[in-house]
């Protein structure tokens, strides 16, 4: 339901603001990713589980009255998790990472401070991501004897359009939909943007889990990024 609502509502405000823009414009954006996820109900990380990623796509830019924009947008973005026992290298160690990929579509308000050809901006707003890729790794050593192993994550068959069921849930299978809001603050220069920006995952990463019981297993990007105005 959420997941619906939320589409739904990026997809309506990008076409309303789209039409009833004053002058419009797309920033083509890449950057660092410090992904992790929650890890208790109350939606803490912890940072010896940051994953590192990237995100690269193409951000509008539309200008809605005075200082205020709409940012829509589409990205490839890579989230995550790692986990880490022992030290690399030595008899008895262990290592595992999921780096899940989405196509991310962010709806984010931008306020421009007017101060001339350099503008300081902040804005927040939902987004939605679909996930398509991404890789479970787990590598290590027993009492000496290296293994490693490696498998496509397995993402669930849900229709968005459906209400309180997942198609293909199960354990392991990650859930195909992500949602959450973005916060953004950066500088804008006549030709380049640069952002620091977070991202808070709404949805649970399990397939068939409930979203709104707590704010565990939980989406978490810490992003730093590039760019440049086309």
């Amino acid at each position: 339901m959420k997941t619906r609502f939320c589409a739904i509502a990026i997809l309506m405000a990008t076409f309303y603001f789209s039409s009833h823009a004053q002058k419009s414009g797309a920033i083509l954006r890449g950057g660092l990713n410090l992904a992790n996820v929650s890890v208790t109900d109350n939606g803490r990380v912890d940072d010896a589980k940051m994953l590192t990623s990237f995100q690269a796509g193409i951000i509008g830019d539309i200008h809605l009255a005075s200082i205020l924009y709409f940012q829509p947008g589409i990205l490839f973005t890579g989230k995550g998790t790692k986990s880490q026992s022992g030290t690399e290298g030595s008899a008895n160690w262990y290592k595992a990472t999921t780096n899940p990929y989405y196509l991310e579509i962010p709806a984010t308000f931008i306020l421009k401070s007017p101060t001339g050809p350099v503008k300081f901006f902040g804005g927040a707003g939902p987004y939605l991501g679909i996930g398509i890729a991404g890789k479970n790794k787990a590598e290590g050593a027993i009492f000496g004897a290296s293994f490693s192993s490696e498998k496509n994550i397995e993402w669930s068959n849900d229709d968005p359009t459906t209400l309180n069921s997942e198609e293909g849930a199960g354990f392991g299978i990650m859930k195909r939909f992500d949602y959450g809001l973005n916060g953004t603050v950066g500088v804008e220069g006549k030709s380049a943007v640069f952002s620091v920006n977070y991202g808070l995952g709404l949805a649970k990463l399990q397939s068939g889990s409930n979203s709104s019981q707590d704010n565990n297993n939980k989406h978490r990007v810490l992003s730093f990024t590039l760019g440049f105005k086309l």
